[in-house]
């Protein structure tokens, strides 16, 4: 046998094994995610959310919303978190340095006057310039932070230093939530009596060509252009399927930056967002973690499948290459940072398996698949192709497109979103085409994340919006 048939069987079975494992986990991570839906829905079903909105004795919120160049729907944007249904409950906007308009049209909009405010260095931050009150009592829960620009981290580090609640909401500040997504929210810090709820996240969806009125989600509509109609189903696969998973198993690892909420007295004592990242919300996870696993203290990380929180996804392949890359280097850097957990049984579940799944599947995936690639266009041209590694990756194209359709399937049974048979139609067309045209740009940015580490480059990138305004009368 010469060498580069045993390199070309080494590869065959390599990619098989692998893929066998995935399609393992694809399997368990469907199944317990219909069994941990289908539990918060039958709780969800006795819960009076009308009692908790009104209730002095519910837990104290504070939403923490930095800002950075978001003129275009800061005023929106900050109207609907003022809105949102919840009695405990303040809202603390950090402009971080913008270089537009952004501070500018809080103080017109909302009456701001420079107030005098104790700050207290619980967590080293940059200078702040100043904080902002209204004089309208109808603000009187607003707050406005203006601060040097340091980055989302450093300006969530702030808003933590301000706050006075037991818990805090991290939103990205061009989000629209649901008018009873911090009831919801709250929810799971409440109900569990013998493990410490530490954080807690909620399912984001993607708001490109909703109808938006007075920072308000008004009707539902399936993005009109491809990119973040492709990225609805890849928002709702990852919610509704994995995270759901995770949860049942209480092995999450990761709540999204643009929506969820944290114990702020464990935040404190594991020393805030860490700002030498730019995945700051996954490395606070799990930071939080293995703060409690250490000390042996029982504790949950929760997630709620309710479509809560509705984010402006990119429309440009630039954008989104962008985000992509700093996504990948974010995990890359958390996962560098607690090597200390893989594989060691000291760290239970979080040790023995959502650490070694994140590295193995979400780490080396793109890594593994690309030279994959790559190696299969290498024996084509060299006339040595082995058609078994052919067939192996059809099938596995095959079976992330049932994947992706089940999950469809998991949002028609469930919070059914997109009501309209040729919606579900299209998503499911998105489902077909996006392992041909999506995943392969996704899977190149993951790689572009790994040489830009290796680099050094550390830069979050510019996320330019187009804003709500233009989301308007999509139809």
């Amino acid at each position: 046998m010469s060498w580069q048939t045993f390199l070309l069987h080494v590869f065959t079975y390599g990619i098989l094994v692998y893929s066998m494992i995935l399609l393992t986990f694809y399997l368990l991570i469907g199944a317990f995610s219909i069994l941990e839906t289908r539990s918060y829905l039958h709780k969800n079903s006795f819960t009076d959310y009308r009692m908790l909105a009104s209730s002095t004795e519910a837990p104290t919120m504070s939403i923490l919303a930095p800002a950075y160049n978001e003129g275009p729907t800061i005023i929106e944007n900050v109207r609907s978190l003022l809105s949102l249904h919840y009695n405990n409950l303040d809202l603390i906007v950090i402009n971080d340095g913008s270089k537009d308009d952004t501070l500018e049209q809080l103080i017109k909009a909302y009456d701001l006057y420079k107030a005098d405010f104790y700050v207290t260095q619980l967590i080293k931050t940059k200078k702040v310039n100043g904080i902002y009150r209204s004089h309208n009592p109808v603000y009187r829960k607003l707050t406005v932070v203006d601060k040097e620009n340091g980055g989302k981290a450093d300006a969530l580090n702030v808003g933590i230093n301000i706050a006075r609640s037991d818990y805090f909401v991290c939103i990205d500040v061009d989000c629209v939530l649901e008018q009873d997504a911090i009831l919801k929210l709250a929810k799971p810090f409440l109900e569990s009596s013998t493990h410490r709820v530490i954080a807690a996240g909620g399912v984001v969806r993607v708001a490109n060509s909703c109808e938006i009125e007075g920072g308000r989600l008004v009707k539902v509509h399936l993005p009109k252009k491809f990119l973040p109609r492709i990225q609805t189903l890849e928002y709702i696969r990852a919610f509704l399927l994995s995270r759901m998973a995770w949860t049942r198993l209480n092995g999450l690892l990761l709540i999204s930056g643009a929506f969820g909420a944290f114990d702020r007295e464990i935040v404190i004592n594991c020393g805030g967002y860490h700002t030498d990242t730019v995945g700051e919300d996954m490395e606070l996870v799990v930071r939080m973690r293995r703060y409690m696993e250490e000390r042996e203290e029982p504790y949950k990380v929760g997630f709620i499948p309710d479509p809560l929180c509705w984010t402006e996804a990119p429309s440009s392949y630039r954008i989104l290459g962008r985000q992509r890359n700093r996504w990948t280097r974010g995990t890359i850097e958390t996962l560098r940072s607690h090597k200390k957990m893989f594989f060691n049984p000291n760290y239970g579940i979080l040790g023995m398996l959502s650490y070694p799944y994140w590295f193995f599947f979400e780490f080396l995936a793109p890594i593994i698949e690309f030279l994959g690639t790559i190696g299969i266009i290498i024996y084509f041209f060299t006339y040595a192709i082995n058609w078994s590694a052919v067939v192996i990756m059809i099938g596995v194209i095959c079976i992330g497109i049932l994947y992706s359709i089940f999950a469809i399937l998991m949002e028609v049974l469930t919070y059914n979103q997109y009501k309209q048979r040729k919606d579900i139609l299209k998503l499911v067309l998105v489902a077909i085409l996006e392992p041909f045209i999506f995943h392969p740009f996704v899977v190149w940015s993951a790689v572009l994340g790994n040489i830009s580490l290796l680099r050094k480059q550390n830069s979050w990138g510019e996320m330019t919006r187009q804003g709500f305004a233009a989301n308007k009368n999509p139809r």
